[in-house]
């Protein structure tokens, strides 16, 4: 039996001791159990060793993977003060402390500098060589363990999204929660529409492609003001923000496809796509709606046109260009004796470089916005001038459609003569007439990749089908006086994106404004299919069939 002197007992009660008790995740903290498990059996760990606890960290629902714990950080700060506040870290176990080996060992070695041990009960273990391997070991196993747990996890997780079910994250605005069976004590819920949010969603989408009415298209900023000013609020309460109002506009969940496992939790890095697990959901915004704002994004991003060219107060800017250098034509002032301003466009590349660059072509800028405006309202917006433009571009679409009806057909022929080919092979094979030996293997899937790329070239050419190819006169009439009345009238930018809807460029000559832009772009524009702020082909075909129409 061990008999202790009364200066060694008196000398354990002197050691100050600090108790770190965690849990992983908020379901265990709770839960109310781990916790107070800990703290009991440390409790009476110190209360059989005659140690003085004198303070308490608890971390409920943090990995120990990481370091970026609230509390335990206090605690290491604490413990490496100056007045050197405790002698011995308890915890119930090494994994409590940390998961990860190389992080046990580097805030272990950091405390032991300050004088302070690292103690489980657990897992009680030396200073000796032998026995600081052993802790390494511990610790490894841990780690080891934690990471297969996380593997098994997100597996699971994984799984129970293709089944179409919730798992946690929060929840896009738009859609609320529903629970549709229960497997055990586990409750299964999926994504619902909400119907009061999902109107502030159609809203956002209706505000950036067409406006309120009273303006142009709405940027991502200009939807968060106005939200505000409405009264509309984000589902925490608060006011909504660019940020918040372009993820809404960009998030597939809307058209029906919300993505898990798409970020990794720890870094928020993307994960490769065939990571990514599709989430079936109810559809708020229609895909084509969707796709038209993507562009429009797309087309206003400042890495592609300059926020002046698609909100600024200049009504041709980014469309007026020299016709000599292709230059920008932008905007130059000028005042004259009577303190009159004058505004003009004026080749850039000639203001930059001077005439060595470009000879130069300065116009005022009232002049050009009413030479365009008005050519393309008593011109081209005229109902029998668009009925013509709209015949010529069916001639066209006729002569190409009798090519790609053949390339159609041999491709068809492609796609019935592979699968014919497979079905003979499969029923020599079934009917023991052959053997699928490596030979037979080869052949078979030779014929499977000619059958797949003959299908796939198929339904590209199907999806690229062109679009109708009359339009009844009303729709022509009701398009033109709509564009008339946009492009005369109301803000600059709202007039500027009708403008960009139909016009490519505007090339500034000696004597002559040419208006370039795209027949087809204007087709669809009149069926429907372009918004006024959605970008506009590149292409160089002019309305000029019958050289009549700028001269």
């Amino acid at each position: 039996m061990d008999h202790h002197s009364g200066s060694e007992v008196q000398d354990r009660a002197s050691i100050r001791a600090c108790g770190y008790f965690r849990v992983s995740t908020g379901r265990q903290a709770e839960s109310d159990l781990s916790i107070p498990d800990q703290r009991k059996q440390v409790l009476d760990h110190c209360a059989a060793r005659g140690l003085n606890l004198v303070a308490e960290f608890i971390d409920a629902g943090a990995s120990g993977m990481e370091e970026d714990r609230t509390e335990f950080q206090k605690m290491i700060e604490r413990a490496l003060d100056d007045d050197r506040p405790f002698d011995v870290i308890i915890v119930h176990s090494y994994s409590r402390f940390f998961r990860d080996a190389f992080g046990l060992e580097m805030y272990v070695r950091k405390l032991a500098k300050a004088g302070v041990r690292l103690a489980s009960i657990t897992q009680e273990l030396g200073d000796d060589p032998a026995q600081i391997m052993m802790r390494q070991i511990i610790a490894l196993f841990d780690e080891y363990q934690s990471r297969e747990n996380a593997k098994h996890v997100l597996r699971a997780m994984k799984e129970n999204a293709r089944q179409g079910f919730y798992n946690g994250s929060p929840l896009p605005l738009g859609y609320t929660l529903e629970e549709t069976e229960k497997r055990g004590n586990r409750v299964k819920k999926k994504l619902i529409v909400d119907p009061v949010e999902a109107e502030t969603i159609k809203l956002i989408y209706a505000l950036h492609r067409l406006g309120d009415g009273k303006s142009g298209p709405l940027g991502v900023k200009a939807i968060a003001c106005r939200l505000n000013e409405l009264g509309y609020r984000t589902r925490k309460g608060g006011r909504f923000g660019v940020s918040g109002v372009h993820a809404i506009l960009t998030n597939p969940v809307y058209i029906g496809q919300w993505v898990f496992n798409k970020r990794c939790a720890k870094t928020t890095r993307e994960k490769p796509a065939n990571e990514h697990v599709i989430v079936e959901v109810p559809a708020i915004i229609s895909r084509q709606e969707f796709d038209a704002v993507a562009a429009s994004l797309k087309q206003r991003d400042p890495h592609v046109s300059a926020p002046r060219i698609v909100t600024g107060p200049i009504l041709l800017t980014g469309l007026a260009v020299c016709a000599t250098c292709q230059g920008a034509m932008t905007l130059r002032t000028g005042t004259s004796k009577s303190g009159t301003v004058h505004k003009y466009y004026n080749c850039s590349t000639c203001a930059r470089q001077g005439k060595t660059g470009c000879k130069g072509r300065s116009i005022p800028m009232a002049k050009l916005d009413t030479l365009v405006t008005d050519h393309l309202v008593d011109r081209l917006f005229r109902p029998e001038r668009l009925t013509a433009i709209l015949a010529s571009v069916a001639a066209r679409r006729a002569e190409r459609a009798l090519e790609v009806d053949r390339r159609v057909a041999s491709l068809q022929t492609e796609v019935s003569s592979a699968e014919d080919k497979l079905k003979r092979l499969y029923k020599m094979v079934e009917d023991g007439v052959t053997d699928l030996d490596e030979i037979l293997k080869d052949r078979l899937a030779d014929l499977k990749q000619d059958r797949d790329r003959a299908k796939t070239a198929l339904d590209r050419i199907k999806a690229q089908a062109s679009g109708p190819s009359s339009f009844d006169p009303e729709a022509i009439e009701q398009f033109g006086r709509t564009m008339r009345e946009n492009m005369t009238s109301g803000d600059v930018p709202f007039r500027k994106a009708y403008i960009r809807s139909v016009v490519d460029r505007i090339e500034v000559d000696d004597d002559v404004i040419r208006i370039i832009g795209d027949k087809s772009t204007l087709e669809q524009a009149i069926a429907g299919q372009v918004v006024a702020a959605g970008g506009v082909r590149r292409c160089v075909p002019k309305w000029r069939a019958r050289k009549d129409s700028n001269l």
